[in-house]
This record gives C-alpha cells, sequence and structure tokens, in this order.
C-alpha cells in the first residue's frame, strides 16, 4: 500500500504531497494499491473512518472483528437492528451507474440496473456469480418484484413501466397518461390492493442515462442532441409533455395521477409503510428540462385512503445530518416501519451510503460506504439483507431486521 503522506493523485508541477491528515480529512481523496509486481492498481475509494483506509475487494484483507465501524448507531434505538459480527462487503463493482436493485425470492437473486450500459445485472445467492440478466434494457432504472413473483421495472428509453410475466412475456402497464408520454419512470413499487404505484420525473432525459427529447424539447431545446444514435431501427423519440408527477396504475388497467409536480417536486423513490397506511416519497434534485424549483433531496409522507386517496402531507425528513445534506433516492421500509434510504452526499464521503429513520422522522443510524448509494432493498432468503446499489458497485450487509413484504 502506498504511503498516504507520498502519493497525492493530483500531484502537478512538482506541487507538494499533502499530508496525511490533510488527504484523510479531504473528501475527494482516494488511496492507491499497489500489486506485487510493483505496478499500481485501481485506486480505491478512501475509507470513511478506517486507518489504514479499508479494502472492499473480496480478495482483501478482513477489517472487522466485531462490529463494523463504519454501521453507525447514532441514537440507542438503532442497536438492535445491527449484527455485531456482520460486516459490509461489496459483492461486485463495474458498473457506470447502479440502480434499482430488486430481490427474487424464489430464484434466490437480486437483479439491479446498470442505467448507462443500458443492461440490467443479477447476483446469485448461491455462489455470487454476476452475468447480465436483461441487454437491452430500455436504459431501465426502478425494480421491484409484484406479489405473484413477476418483475417490474421502470424504462428511461422507452418512457414506459413493464412487467415481465411468468411465462416470459411482458406487458406494458403504463407508457402515456391521457394520451400524452410519460417522462421518465423512475421507480415503481405494489399495493396490498394489488394496484401498482409509481414515479415520473425527468432524469431519463439526460443523454447518459436514457433518450434526450426530441429536437426542442425541454432535454433538448437546440435540438443538437441526436436521441436516436446508437438506437435500434425504428425508434421514435418523443418529447416532454406532462409535468413530474407520482400514478397509481389500478387493478383494472386505469391511470390516476395522484400526486403533482406542486406537491412532491421531482419525485424520485417511493415506498409504502408495512401497513401500507403511509406512502413515502423521495424529492430529488432539479431534472433536465425542469422549470420549476425542483427538489430539495427531501422525504414526504401521506396518508393512504381506503380509496387510495392521499392526504396530510408533511415533511417526513430534510435529510440534513450533521449539517450534510444526505440526498435521498431509493428507500424501503422494514417489518417494524423503520425508513432505510439511500444517501448521496456528493463528496462528502463519510456520509454517502444510508441513513435509517424512525416511522417518527428520527434518524437513529447510518451506514457509510465509499461510493454515492442511489437504491436499497432488502433480500436474502431471510430478507435479512440490505442489497445497496452505489454508483459502480453493489454492497450488503446483514440487518437484524426484515424487510416489509417483496421489493
Amino acid at each position: 500500500m502506498k504511503p498516504w503522506g507520498k502519493w497525492n493523485p493530483g500531484m502537478e508541477g512538482g506541487q507538494a504531497a499533502p499530508s496525511r491528515r490533510a488527504l484523510l480529512a479531504g473528501a475527494g481523496a482516494g488511496a492507491v494499491l499497489a500489486s506485487t509486481s510493483g505496478v499500481l492498481a485501481q485506486p480505491q475509494p478512501p475509507s470513511t473512518i478506517t486507518d489504514p483506509p479499508r479494502d472492499f475487494r473480496p480478495a482483501g484483507p478482513p477489517t472487522t472483528y466485531f462490529t463494523d465501524p463504519d454501521v453507525i448507531t447514532v441514537d440507542p434505538a438503532f442497536a438492535p437492528y445491527v449484527v455485531p459480527n456482520s460486516a459490509i462487503r461489496r459483492l461486485w463493482t463495474g458498473a457506470l451507474w447502479a440502480e434499482g436493485p430488486a430481490w427474487n425470492a424464489v430464484g434466490r437473486f437480486l437483479v439491479w440496473s446498470d442505467i448507462p450500459n443500458n443492461r440490467q445485472l443479477r447476483w446469485l445467492e448461491e455462489d455470487g456469480h454476476v452475468s447480465v440478466f436483461r441487454a437491452p434494457s430500455n436504459n431501465s432504472n426502478g425494480n421491484s418484484f409484484d406479489r405473484q413473483g413477476r418483475q417490474l421495472s421502470c424504462e428511461h428509453a422507452s418512457r414506459q413501466v413493464v412487467r415481465y410475466e411468468l411465462d416470459g412475456s411482458a406487458t406494458v402497464l403504463a407508457d402515456a397518461f391521457e394520451g400524452r408520454p410519460l417522462n421518465a419512470p423512475n421507480d415503481v413499487v405494489q399495493h396490498a390492493d394489488g394496484s401498482y404505484w409509481f414515479t415520473d420525473p425527468p432524469y431519463g432525459g439526460l443523454l447518459y442515462e436514457g433518450l434526450p427529447d426530441e429536437a426542442g424539447g425541454p432535454s433538448n431545446p437546440t435540438g443538437r442532441i441526436n436521441p436516436r444514435l446508437g438506437q435500434p431501427a425504428g425508434t421514435v423519440t418523443k418529447r416532454r409533455v406532462l409535468p413530474n408527477a407520482v400514478y397509481r396504475v389500478d387493478p383494472s388497467g386505469r391511470i390516476d395521477r395522484v400526486l403533482t409536480d406542486d406537491q412532491v417536486p421531482d419525485p424520485n423513490g417511493l415506498c409504502f409503510s408495512p401497513d401500507h397506511r403511509i406512502l413515502y416519497v423521495c424529492s430529488t434534485g432539479t431534472g433536465p428540462g425542469d422549470t420549476g424549483p425542483g427538489g430539495k433531496g427531501e422525504i414526504y409522507a401521506f396518508d393512504v385512503g381506503i380509496d387510495s386517496a392521499l392526504s396530510n402531507q408533511r415533511l417526513f425528513a430534510d435529510c440534513v445530518v450533521d449539517g450534510v445534506k444526505c440526498g435521498p433516492d431509493g428507500l424501503r421500509a422494514d417489518v417494524d416501519g423503520n425508513l432505510w434510504v439511500s444517501s448521496n452526499a456528493g463528496r462528502a464521503v463519510g456520509y454517502n451510503g444510508v441513513t435509517v429513520w424512525t416511522p417518527q422522522g428520527t434518524l437513529i443510524g447510518r451506514i457509510r460506504l465509499p461510493e454515492v448509494c442511489g437504491n436499497i432493498t432488502f433480500g436474502g432468503p431471510k430478507r435479512n439483507r440490505l442489497f445497496m446499489a452505489a454508483s459502480q458497485s453493489l454492497y450488503v450487509l446483514t440487518v437484524n431486521t426484515q424487510g416489509a413484504g417483496p421489493a
């Protein structure tokens, strides 16, 4: 391992190497591991607290002997959920941007999206093997499995929500509202009444992870970007015409808009409480083509009525921890109603990962990762493993609770 005080990833022109303390304090710093041949290996992200920096690679040396130092109990209420001898593990790396993990209980595998690479990946519980599950994936983002074991996927490029049937066919659940194409469905969950709820922000209009609008649209106003490049023949480009929103697909097939952008700007991740009486929605940052103020990185809660009407909107959490904005993206509830929320703190490395909140909105725990975390889900045979899709990698931590229902 290269000595921290002798290596500077940004050193040019004879600039003096910073002190070890300065590097540890710098959120963007990285450590380099040397191979046995003396050739520098891929730079490793800095650990959040461990010294020397923690090596998350499968062949890296163990650093945890009792209680992972990056699983932090903020409030004593979190202690019962921590498995003392369980360590955070990085299962795989190699994505461009990982999102949408979903656990298949029958097949005992995890599916997640690598959005810019236009593919879905699969991790097998039996031996840890990772392979391409579906490619192309229409730049899919959020995934989940419904109570019948069918996979649900939100596709950016096709602007639709798809259900993969048990016979191998695919059903489009939603691709338009009131005759106008959706923006870029992002996350989808099933309610106990059989309906599907999904968010529709504009993030798929980015060239990096979807298809920009046709010329003149909000995400391609000058028309200089050609959205057809790299797409199959016959691809039909569309223009964003709908405001951001949250929708409900009734079991009959009817699509209703249940939340507007005025209520929750740039809606992103969503989940229900264990009893399905509360809906939680993340409001993330401004998307391509947005003209309004955009989201502020907050979580909102709503009461769900018998007729699926939403009421009693309230701010659940502003996601500010120690003065650092831990922007939420995806979230899931455990059987006790706690919310486990992905955290995007950018260059504030020690705050990327997962935050954990009680049903009353009190922060009780944190899981620190060396990468920005986009989405999470509970899985494993006992549904007590927290899978975390974080930037380029997939991480897992065994916890002392279970996720609330299939996701």
